[in-house]
């Protein structure tokens, strides 16, 4: 079963603990917690459908790739029941940088930008995925040169991406310490959806905190976490949700004055702006 099976017939499984999550929060209302609203949760699925169309075209680019550098190397990778814990190891740490690279490259983050955009945490959240993810899989081409077989890698992606549907929640508070300090749990992923200051790009990790830790992004949830962007963009257009930091990325290059400064608008970090441009940073 590759990941895109994997995640499609995790579908029912999502909405029913989306269902639960709501009844939850109506039997038990939380005046500190953001709940649901029936926009911002319609937004969610939208964007999620039109992730999941997206993804399909994306990952078969992908795969077309990643299959002519599996035949160029001279590496093989035998997955095992041994082996493919530590391929699963080595996908979660590709997938940290891939985060935050995405987070510090502005041109990434046009992609990423998408799902931290709700002011919502909730179930539904994690549905928000970029319907430009093809840049997300370029990160995953060394573990292809080192002899991994392509399937394997889809098969750990879908498996790190189906950890991380459970931490988006409010309902599940900090867990016994050793756990918080080893894996990715919903408190440790608040930090990461938050746009406080101290907050902001911080537990990148998929599966494990334990990259942060080592490349010093680690933040542990102290205050409660205010979701969104710095700058949100108020609006519930599945569309311009999807799309709007491209927009301004766009207005951005067509004042842009020369290649150099254009050149940092695509690769420098999404707060950099050069002078010929006047934009308040967007980020989360």
């Amino acid at each position: 079963m590759n990941n895109q099976h994997l995640l499609i017939w995790s579908v029912p499984a999502f909405l029913l603990l989306m269902a639960i999550e709501m009844i939850y929060y109506r039997l038990h209302p939380d005046e500190n917690a953001g709940g649901y609203s029936l926009r911002d949760t319609a937004t969610s699925l939208t964007v999620g459908v039109g992730a999941g169309i997206a993804d399909i075209a994306y990952k078969a680019i992908a795969l077309a790739g990643f299959i002519v550098l599996y035949e160029l190397t001279p590496l093989r990778i035998e997955v095992t029941w041994l082996t493919f814990p530590l391929i699963l190891l080595a996908q979660d740490f590709c997938y940290y940088w891939m985060h935050r690279e995405h987070h510090l490259v502005r041109i990434l983050w046009a992609a990423h930008v998408v799902h931290h955009s709700s002011l919502k945490y909730n179930f539904s959240t994690s549905m928000r995925q970029p319907w430009t993810g093809l840049t997300s899989q370029l990160f995953y081409i060394p573990l292809i040169l080192a002899g991994v077989p392509p399937w394997a890698v889809f098969l750990c992606g879908g498996i790190n991406m189906l950890t991380q549907f459970w931490l988006h929640t409010e309902r599940i508070g900090k867990l016994w310490r050793p756990i918080e300090l080893l894996i990715n749990t919903p408190a440790n992923h608040r930090v990461h959806h938050a746009s406080q200051g101290d907050y902001l790009d911080r537990n990148f990790g998929g599966i494990l905190m334990i990259w942060d830790r080592v490349f010093g992004t680690y933040s542990e949830e102290i205050d409660r976490p205010v979701y969104g962007l710095t700058k949100n963009i108020e609006t519930h257009n599945p569309l311009r949700v999807a799309t709007h930091e491209y927009v301004a990325i766009g207005r951005d290059l067509a004042s842009a004055r020369g290649w150099r400064d254009r050149i940092g608008i695509l690769l420098n970090r999404p707060g950099w702006q050069p002078e010929s441009v006047d934009r308040t940073r967007e980020n989360a």
